[in-house]
């Protein structure tokens, strides 16, 4: 058995595994020190946040079994895309491979702002009145489906290593959780780590209901992005703890912490 084969084979243990400890982890360090006063308690939203998610795992295992890491060994194997056309070393093709795979979910990220029709889509995740490591798992399966739709496409074109893919997807997963937890952290080094990665309190700045500020910071895991493109905001102008999350035309717990609200949600005027 190949390296290639024994990651595919336990693909699932490894994001599994990752997924869990990681989101354990800062559910454990919101509580103790977190960077906001919650408005509404755990039991009220949870409960949803991570049934669309249970919902959104059985979808892809059903459509996709083999996922991501699969189409990237059958594309390797296939020598097609980008880098199997080059006779490159490993460790800077996992590298690039990576790095470029980020700056697509970036621009994944713009265009769900951007088109109409996919916003109604991706407005279920920032519909959540407050932000906690649940909102980072809350997406609507239609959304995941196009994320996997766009990773495959850049699979194709890119032509990855299967190990590059399995540590996108990790790091993927556990930017988002870090990214979107109500955690409180030291300034320095919020400003330490904000340099290479997205940082929860730059993240939450995405999630206000100013507008401007919505369609800001948009990277996932890289915080290069947004100063590159110009889309990076330093903080939000109420201030973290007095700024307000969510949509404004979307305020009803009963409406948008609901599972079946979240599911009709882009289908909803």
């Amino acid at each position: 058995m190949t390296w290639s084969d024994w990651i595919l084979a336990n693909e699932v243990t490894i994001r599994s595994v990752s997924f869990a400890g990681v989101f354990i982890l800062m559910a454990i360090l919101e509580t103790l020190a977190p960077r906001r006063l919650t408005t509404l308690p755990l039991l009220q939203r949870w409960p949803s946040n991570l049934g669309i998610v249970l919902i959104n795992t059985v979808l892809i295992r059903i459509l996709f079994p083999a996922a991501a890491a699969g189409f990237a060994l059958t594309v390797s194997q296939l020598g097609w895309g980008l880098f199997n056309r080059f006779d490159l070393r490993l460790l800077p093709t996992v590298m690039f491979s990576v790095l470029l795979l980020d700056l697509i979910i970036y621009a994944q990220h713009v265009l769900v702002h951007a088109v109409p029709v996919l916003w109604r889509i991706h407005r279920v995740h920032h519909a959540d009145l407050d932000y906690d490591v649940s909102t980072g798992i809350r997406f609507h399966p239609l959304e995941i489906l196009l994320s996997m739709f766009i990773k495959f496409v850049a699979i194709l074109l890119l032509g990855p290593p299967v190990i590059a893919v399995v540590i996108f997807e990790v790091l993927l997963n556990a930017g988002a959780l870090f990214n979107h937890s109500n955690v409180r952290m030291p300034v320095d080094v919020d400003r330490m780590l904000r340099k290479l990665v997205v940082t929860p309190d730059m993240h939450r700045v995405h999630h206000s209901i100013e507008r401007d500020e919505t369609n800001s910071n948009f990277g996932f895991n890289l915080s290069c992005w947004d100063h590159l493109f110009g889309t990076y905001k330093a903080k939000p102008l109420a201030g973290h703890e007095m700024m307000t999350i969510g949509l404004p035309n979307l305020r009803s717990p009963e409406q948008v912490n609901r599972l079946s609200g979240m599911l009709i949600m882009p289908f909803s005027r």
